[in-house]
């Protein structure tokens, strides 16, 4: 567990339940996790008060990508949020941020944000308070792993070896992945670890399996879950959560999304997370650093 899993305040709400909680199979109850951290964060649990810092740079990031010898590619978009040296973000499904969202944000209190109605302010916002708060460090759990200089597809297998060694492989025979990335799968493939491939937007791997568009109707068919932070973003995190912990199953995610908020999930259901904050692999061919929480030590 990280220095600051063993310190921070627990993840279950008490009883009575307040409306948009979550059930769960012990009988406990949880705020959705967006909600819950950004209720500690104006509260002054991670520092300072988000209604005193301002947001200075917004901007997004559009890419699309197709790899040398993949049959398949695929497009990002990706609402960034500065705050001092730190850098929170979003993706969103391509187009559907709306045209004056950037302009929107530069300028707001964190606190503003944090109450805007599209979700992936909200979800930046709280990204950027936290990288801001809490960066990613030893002294909070971080182990720096870095990616060689190279192509990106290069860099995307590095990246998919530390994030799959987060699993404990050696005990697991198949692993749902929400949020597909052919990288990652390829990695499970070399191990001979089975793999459920899930995504909102169905389709099919880069070995032509099927992709399954709902991932909670295999969560009994997984002894371990492998997701992206887009989970976050999208809303469907919360329920992947609520099995792990009443399962117990190894739960690891791998964040652009919301990278410094969800390594405050350590020991509350989530057992690694790569974090990877802007800018990303694929923005740079050169060396890069992913931040570890959890999982096996590298």
């Amino acid at each position: 567990m990280s220095t600051l899993a063993a310190t921070a305040p627990p993840i279950w709400a008490a009883d009575p339940a307040p409306a948009g909680t979550l059930p769960t199979s012990h009988g406990i109850t949880t705020l959705p996790v967006l909600d819950l951290i950004t209720g500690r964060a104006r509260t002054g649990a991670y520092g300072p008060d988000p209604a005193a810092l301002r947001i200075a740079l917004a901007f997004s990031t559009v890419q699309a990508v197709r790899h040398g010898g993949r049959a398949r590619g695929y497009r990002n978009e990706v609402l960034s949020l500065r705050l001092g040296a730190a850098v929170g973000s979003c993706a969103v499904e391509p187009g559907e941020l709306p045209a004056d969202t950037v302009t929107d944000c530069v300028g707001a209190s964190v606190a503003d944000l944090l109450d805007h109605p599209c979700g992936a302010v909200r979800v930046a916002a709280l990204d950027a308070y936290l990288g801001h708060c809490l960066p990613h460090a030893p002294a909070y759990g971080a182990r720096r792993y870095g990616l060689p200089s190279g192509s990106s597809l290069t860099k995307s297998r590095v990246r998919a070896s530390a994030v799959v060694g987060l699993l404990p492989l050696a005990a697991v025979r198949r692993v749902l992945v929400v949020g597909v990335v052919n990288s990652l799968l390829e990695q499970l493939r070399s191990h001979e670890v089975g793999y459920l491939p899930c995504d909102l937007k169905g389709g099919h791997t880069e070995w032509d399996e099927p992709v399954h568009t709902d991932a909670l109707a295999h969560l009994g068919d997984c002894d371990a879950i492998l997701a992206s932070g887009m989970t976050l973003g999208n809303g469907t995190l919360d329920p992947l959560l609520a099995h792990a912990r009443a399962t117990g199953k190894p739960l690891v995610l791998f964040a652009q999304t919301g990278s410094s908020i969800l390594p405050r999930l350590l020991g509350d259901g989530v057992t690694g997370v790569s974090a990877e904050p802007y800018p990303f692999f694929w923005l740079d061919g050169g060396p890069s650093i992913l931040h570890l929480y959890g999982g096996a030590a590298r």
